[in-house]
């Protein structure tokens, strides 16, 4: 359902005037908004692991108050013109319209890291305790927040159609924080009368920087491809084509992989304490794998990929045209995700993040030097140098994480 919220929104946009430069804002805004909110994005993954009675629900509450603090402060000190000027022209090279945009949608989105961050925090206690129908119910009422966002200020408000697709998502996730935090709060309520730790659970701000940071580490190296591509785009041939189709296609195929990186607190809630379950965790993902790229293949490799990108989406021919190809050359990358989600669990599991982090940053840095082969080198358009470059940095992750996720066995006990 989250995953439906980006086409959505690119649908939206694409119907309104000055259609490719504003998808091109939205998809840049966007893109700076993920990469401040990347610290906090492993906060679900944190209470699910983490959280277990009081004192331990308080110490990573402070710690997750302290890090929206510190994410939401970065994301307001980019919006000040100067700084966002430097961002969008000299570091990313985009043309002065889509700047400016892009500068209007981004300031919109301040209050997204904070309210993700918060959300997501009481989403892995609901997790951990087994109410995943409770984070679904959260996720409905982000979507109809954004609907209905976005239908009121595209009807009675003049407003660019990049910034009416940040007001509305950071409505919508505004609501679902909200949200999430009454549907906690039964077990919330639990917790803060179990006045005696659990054994082995005794956490302090120390202790959770040593488990979190490399996780945090993992998300920011692994959402400053966004800006990098951004940045690959706009250098690109066709960069304004590219920069107009990447958000549709990017949202697209992220729904397809958006049950692969939901599966991660899968492995993590029902994996097993000392991974005891890993073997019923990776047949499950098997399956899930398989039909989630058969299911892109089906659109993509179709006439449904016309039905979509033209008619559900509101691209034109031209646009079209450009975002198919980007689109195909994903069709294996939801896989992968569950791939990597499995891989990423077991090693959360056994403590070893750290591996989680050099993994994400050979993914990183292998999306960066065939990006720029691609762009420099071949000539290729932003959009399927994009899409080659994303697969290959992924395999690379996967590559890398596979002897060490298959040493995880559960004969070992781990802390």
């Amino acid at each position: 359902m989250m995953a439906a919220e980006g086409p959505y929104i690119a649908a939206i946009i694409a119907r309104m005037p000055v259609a490719a430069f504003n998808l091109a804002a939205y998809g840049v805004a966007f893109s700076l908004a993920w990469l401040a909110e990347s610290p906090i994005m492993m906060l679900l993954t944190a209470s699910n692991t983490l959280v277990r009675d009081r004192r331990s629900f308080l110490a990573l509450r402070r710690f997750t108050y302290g890090l929206n603090a510190i994410v939401s402060a970065t994301l307001a000190i980019g919006v000040i013109p100067p700084v966002f000027g430097f961002l969008a022209h000299q570091v990313m090279g985009l043309p002065p319209e889509i700047a400016r945009l892009a500068h209007q949608a981004t300031a919109v989105l301040i209050p997204w890291p904070a309210a993700i961050g918060y959300r997501r925090f009481y989403q892995g206690i609901l997790v951990r305790h087994h109410l995943t129908r409770r984070v679904a119910y959260g996720t409905v009422v982000r979507l109809a927040t954004m609907s209905a966002t976005a239908g009121a200020l595209a009807a009675l408000v003049s407003l660019p159609g990049a910034v009416i697709g940040a007001f509305a998502l950071s409505a919508g996730v505004i609501a679902e924080a909200a949200a999430s935090r009454l549907m906690a709060g039964g077990v919330v309520a639990h917790l803060l009368d179990e006045r005696g730790p659990v054994p082995g659970t005794l956490l302090t701000i120390g202790a959770i920087t040593r488990f979190y940071f490399p996780l945090a580490l993992t998300s920011v190296i692994s959402l400053i491809t966004g800006p990098l591509v951004t940045f690959f785009l706009g250098h690109s041939r066709a960069p304004i084509e590219s920069l107009a189709v990447w958000p549709v296609v990017n949202s697209f195929v992220f729904f397809f992989r958006s049950g692969g990186i939901a599966f991660q607190e899968v492995g993590v809630a029902l994996g097993g304490a000392h991974l005891e379950h890993g073997s019923e965790v990776r047949r499950v993902a098997g399956m899930l794998a398989g039909g989630a790229s058969l299911a892109l293949a089906l659109v993509v490799f179709t006439p449904l990929a016309d039905v979509w990108f033209r008619i559900v989406s509101g691209l034109s021919p031209e646009l079209a045209s450009f975002a198919l190809p980007a689109a195909r050359l994903m069709v294996l990358l939801p896989a992968l995700e569950y791939l990597m989600s499995v891989q990423r669990s077991q090693l959360i599991l056994a403590r070893r993040t750290r591996l989680i982090t050099t993994a994400t940053t050979i993914e990183a840095v292998g999306l960066a030097l065939v990006l720029m082969a691609g762009v420099s080198q071949f000539g290729l358009t932003g959009a399927v140098a994009s899409a080659i470059a994303l697969m290959a940095g992924r395999v690379a992750a996967n590559g890398f994480l596979l002897a060490p996720s298959l040493a995880v066995t559960p004969s070992r006990r781990y802390p």
